[in-house]
């Protein structure tokens, strides 16, 4: 593979890395339950997806007395 002839100085690989960003979480609210949710995925705390059950929901056990 070619090797690049002179070393990229630190303020060009800023401007090639100012592109790279972290893209906030979608969340929207369910239809079935109201809880927040991410966006295309079952709902975790009722199990609906698209107005149909798709899954049972996850209990929380709390651990101890």
């Amino acid at each position: 593979m070619p090797q690049p002839k002179k070393k990229t100085s630190h303020s060009k690989q800023g401007h090639t890395r100012h592109h790279w960003k972290a893209k906030t979480v979608t969340l929207v609210k369910c239809k079935n339950c109201g809880e927040m949710k991410l966006a295309h995925r079952v709902c975790m705390s009722c199990g609906f997806y698209n107005g149909r059950f798709i899954l049972e929901p996850k209990v929380k056990v709390k651990k101890g007395v």
